[in-house]
């Protein structure tokens, strides 16, 4: 079941250096949230902070509540790893493991898991979680191949095939078209469309068309200079924040006067 995400009054730190400053915001199950702004205004580091990946940087911490269908994601009784099983990743940079065959890749997050599997099994989910993935019909003849043979935007679908092996609820993308080629990209964003219907989707991106063309909704971040936290300045429909955004500085932004 995909869930809903809330956040109120989040602030990200790295040692003593806010990162990120007073966000709040609802992401809805089964949509796409798309996070725009320029470099270095803490979309990747709020990303992060949904199923605590920042909290393997040494020093980094948070205030603020994150809950997903009402758990609090933070509370002391909650288990890291059992958030990152829920909230799935996928990065910015297609990743397979090299040593790993192409199947093995798919079930990479699942042995993680420590969960034993029959031969049949693991087959049944390799072959759904590459489907999954638009991938399936590509490399079903070549499963034990490495997952570093197949080409970039293939490696990055192998990477979302392994992310939802897991079953996560919500699914986390930062940038996952920024390394590929037009094509790739294309594919890449008719699997989010795809994959919305089951789950919880929040991408990062610098491409202003992507963000119009795959998201329901758009939060735009922007910092106030060198040194500064991000900052959430508005968040609407992607519709109408590409056509009457509330603020100057997110039309600024949408239209290429900076960043």
């Amino acid at each position: 079941m995909a869930k809903r995400i809330d956040v109120a009054d989040l602030n990200i730190y790295y040692g003593d250096f806010r990162a990120v400053a007073d966000v709040t915001m609802a992401v809805e199950p089964r949509t796409v949230m798309a996070f725009i702004g320029p470099s270095g205004c803490g979309k990747s580091t709020y990303l992060r902070a949904l199923n605590r990946m920042h909290e393997v940087i040494p020093g980094a911490r948070v205030e603020g509540k994150v809950t997903m269908d009402g758990v609090d994601l933070y509370a002391p009784e909650v288990d890291p790893v059992s958030v990152r099983r829920q909230v799935g990743m996928v990065f910015q940079r297609p990743n397979p493991f090299p040593t790993m065959s192409i199947a093995e890749n798919a079930l990479a997050g699942i042995r993680l898991n420590n969960r034993r599997l029959s031969k049949s099994d693991a087959a049944g989910i390799v072959e759904q979680s590459l489907q999954s993935a638009n991938l399936w019909n590509e490399v079903k003849d070549r499963l034990d191949r490495p997952g570093s043979s197949l080409s970039g935007g293939q490696q990055q679908r192998l990477c979302i095939a392994r992310a939802i092996a897991v079953k996560p609820q919500v699914l986390l993308m930062d940038e996952p078209c920024s390394a590929l080629d037009p094509i790739s990209t294309l594919a890449i964003e008719d699997l989010i469309a795809e994959l919305k219907s089951e789950y919880t989707i929040v991408i990062v991106t610098h491409n202003m068309q992507q963000a119009a063309r795959v998201s329901d909704r758009t939060a735009f971040f922007n910092i106030a200079g060198s040194g500064q936290p991000g900052r959430l300045v508005e968040v609407d429909d992607t519709a109408k924040m590409f056509s009457t955004p509330s603020e100057k500085s997110t039309e600024d932004y949408i239209s290429g006067r900076f960043g």
